[in-house]
């Protein structure tokens, strides 16, 4: 799909403005990583519209404006590695992408991650590594990470991805109930424990373990 034209853009960045996206270093990525490659078939024509969007395998792409506030609520640095477990598109994953030093991204769906991949490898996005998993579980053997973002809803932060994260770090979760609305949670590790922050309502399709049925 070609680039929106400027008016295009334009309006997408003040939507996000307007919902509260103001860390300039977000927006800068949020506007070098086009939206419209990562939303296919007859919802194409909507890409740039801040709304959530069905996709393959039953899952749907945030709005963008969402990935705007869980991305600043992350506060990546560049010299972060990130781990982000549900990729889903990889629209998420590719402007993390322009933030950190690395990305891991897992999904248990093995088709959403090949499609991903595809999109990565044309958007030149060297540092980011998609694999097929049960996110639920972590990235052990790449561990521990500085930043965890999760893109599918819990009934609490799941342990193993806490274990996962340094002293330091911090990790942004839906957690809730998958048939009630959300919460958008922000937690920080410190040597004493854990502190969490409640961000703000939100829906998300339920987190869940085991790989994915493929079509």
């Amino acid at each position: 799909m070609t680039s929106p034209d400027p008016e295009t853009k334009m309006q997408f960045l003040f939507a996000l403005r307007s919902r509260g996206v103001t860390d300039s270093r977000v927006l800068e990525a949020m506007e070098q990583i086009d939206r419209g490659p990562f939303v296919r078939g007859i919802f194409a024509e909507r890409a740039y519209e801040d709304t959530p969007l069905p996709i393959a395998c039953g899952q749907t792409i945030s709005q963008p404006s969402v990935v705007g506030l869980m991305t600043q609520a992350l506060q990546v640095s560049p010299r972060d590695t990130v781990l982000e477990v549900g990729t889903g598109s990889g629209y998420q994953a590719a402007i993390l992408a322009k933030l950190a030093r690395r990305v891991y991204t897992i999904d248990r769906h093995a088709r959403l991650v090949r499609e991903a991949r595809m999109i990565f490898d044309a958007l030149q996005l060297p540092n980011v590594t998609s694999l097929v998993g049960d996110g639920s579980f972590g990235l052990p053997d790449q561990a521990p990470f500085d930043r965890i973002i999760v893109t599918a809803a819990a009934e609490d932060p799941p342990g193993p991805l806490l274990a996962q994260l340094k002293p330091g770090g911090i990790m942004v979760v839906p957690v809730g109930q998958s048939d009630t609305v959300q919460t958008l949670i922000r937690v920080r590790k410190s040597e004493d424990g854990l502190d969490y922050d409640e961000l703000r309502p939100v829906r998300f399709v339920p987190l869940l373990e085991g790989l994915g049925k493929e079509a």
